[in-house]
């Protein structure tokens, strides 16, 4: 069962869904999702260094991606074709009954930008920033600013609790995400 504004708002009130910092429910709350913000780290493609991924295997003493902070209300221009990873400015912690489903705003959707890739579920029992997977389909560069609303995140409510919720998850690669992380492919066995 998708969670309507009423649920999301109540879930958020009994700290079952937690959000931090807390978003302004007059402005961030849709109908069934909440709204939330580009943060200030981007780890961008060294793709004129590198003439291909092996997902396979981690070359730790080169990363295929460079860190980038943007001074808050700064400004981070995606050019045609370009593909990076961002996060949210807010932290999103779930309880191990419900998962979220994040996706791309319309408006941005209408002038080329996509939020995922693929990773559009976020597990019961996720805590951390939400990792954006940003590509500019569009023909034309495309302005973002830290803070701005980028994208929206959904919630559904399991049939029961699960058994071993992301945070308990010894294999969790991503947990507690603080900026975005490179592929960790390679740690799979």
């Amino acid at each position: 069962m998708v969670l309507s504004d009423r649920d999301i708002k109540k879930a958020i009130e009994e700290g079952k869904i937690v959000i931090t910092p807390a978003p302004d429910l007059k402005l961030a709350l849709g109908t069934c999702s909440i709204d939330l913000r580009l943060g200030h780290t981007f780890r961008v493609f060294e793709h004129s260094k590198y003439s291909y991924i092996d997902p396979l295997k981690k070359d730790y003493s080169n990363e295929i991606t460079r860190k980038v902070v943007i001074k808050k209300g700064g400004e981070f221009v995606m050019q045609p074709g370009d593909f990076v990873l961002a996060m949210t400015l807010e932290q999103v912690k779930l309880p191990s009954n419900m998962m979220g489903r994040l996706e791309g705003r319309s408006s941005l959707g209408r002038l080329g930008i996509v939020v995922h890739s693929t990773a559009s579920i976020f597990d019961p029992g996720w805590d951390g920033n939400c990792v954006l997977e940003l590509g500019n389909l569009g023909r034309m560069a495309v302005k973002l600013r830290v803070g701005m609303r980028i994208c929206a995140m959904s919630f559904e409510e399991l049939s029961s609790p699960a058994e071993v919720p992301y945070n308990k998850k010894g294999a969790g690669k991503y947990r507690i995400q603080k900026e975005p992380m490179e592929s960790k492919f390679h740690e799979e066995k």
